[in-house]
């Protein structure tokens, strides 16, 4: 019963009108890796394939994403593998190669949305043909798997206020003004309206 008192005692006091205003969230590198790993790497090894798959013998796939902050932009550091060569009865017949690679995105805000923009790759493979395959995935793949609806996550975390807070606490807006890295964390400005029954 304490526990429901404080939780209503303090959504009565923090929010002195039925409208949030310039609420400040804070995202760590590491949430932004899960976020990742969970839309791109998640399907079974860990792999994203973009050459072939688990059972082809030649392949080229990305593993092993680790997000971290620059300056203002976020980087993905990526480690690939590759066979290269003929396929024949399963095996490829051909050359390995593994790299280290990085693209680096801006944070990007629309509406309920936070993605990335302005994609470069900070560091290449040195092979021409895996950087060829690597380049719209990099440029294109990444960023696009990054974009979150901010308001359906939080959604989703409410869902079960009432169980665990005795109150039925629901997000009935939500606006993302700007985004921005600063001091090693992902700056999220936004604005909107809660409901607690």
């Amino acid at each position: 019963m304490r526990v429901r008192l404080a939780v209503l005692f303090l959504l009565v006091c923090c929010i002195p009108a039925p409208r949030l205003r310039a609420v400040e969230l804070k995202v760590s590198s590491g949430a932004l890796e899960r976020t990742l790993v969970t839309q791109l790497f998640s399907k079974g090894d860990g792999r994203f394939y973009l050459r072939g798959n688990s059972h082809s013998g030649c392949y080229v796939y990305a593993e092993s994403p680790k997000v971290e902050f620059a300056g203002d932009r976020v980087v993905v550091h990526l480690h690939v593998r590759a066979r290269w060569g003929t396929s024949i009865h399963g095996d490829c017949v051909g050359i390995g190669l593994s790299r280290d690679v990085d693209v680096s995105v801006m944070p990007e805000a629309e509406g309920e949305t936070i993605g990335f923009r302005d994609a470069r790759i900070d560091k290449l493979s040195g092979s021409r043909e895996l950087d060829a395959l690597l380049m719209p995935f990099l440029i294109g793949k990444v960023p696009s798997s990054l974009k979150v609806n901010a308001a359906a996550q939080f959604r989703q975390l409410l869902t079960k206020s009432m169980e665990t807070t005795g109150y039925d606490i629901s997000l009935d807006r939500l606006l993302i003004h700007s985004m921005s890295v600063e001091d090693g964390v992902l700056l999220i400005d936004l604005d909107g309206d809660l409901s607690v029954n």
